[in-house]
């Protein structure tokens, strides 16, 4: 299985993600129907953000928690959907890639989605 190296991994990994999410009968609507995502500025802040977070290239320019109260505010973002989100994104990892960095995305997906998770939570109380 191959490694997760590059900017194209990172490229392949986030373009399968999606196709996933975007057929998800779970997590599907977050993006099309409220946040209606433009896919073609999406893409490449996602490619950014993981090469951010896997190779440290400080190429993310952006506010990840901020850009989700939005969303949550029209539509509860539950701890069900976090999960189903790391569970299509460690799919595909799988599916995909090995090793440490492979690993590493996993890893680092589990800690966003608990954070995030948290986050709208507590949101919704305010």
């Amino acid at each position: 299985m191959k490694k997760l190296e590059t900017r194209e991994d990172i490229e392949q990994l986030v373009n399968s993600f999606y196709t996933k999410v975007i057929k998800d009968e779970k997590i599907a609507s977050f993006f099309t129907d409220i946040a209606k995502v433009d896919w073609d500025k999406h893409l490449p802040k996602m490619y950014s953000f993981w090469e951010s977070i896997l190779f440290g290239q400080m190429t993310y320019k952006g506010n990840p928690m901020g850009a989700h109260f939005p969303v949550n505010e029209i539509k509860a973002m539950e701890q069900e959907h976090f999960e189903q989100w790391l569970s299509l994104w460690t799919q595909t990892i799988e599916e995909n890639f090995a090793g440490e960095n492979a690993d590493l995305a996993i890893y680092k997906a589990q800690n966003i989605a608990k954070l995030m998770a948290f986050k709208m939570e507590i949101a919704r109380k305010l």
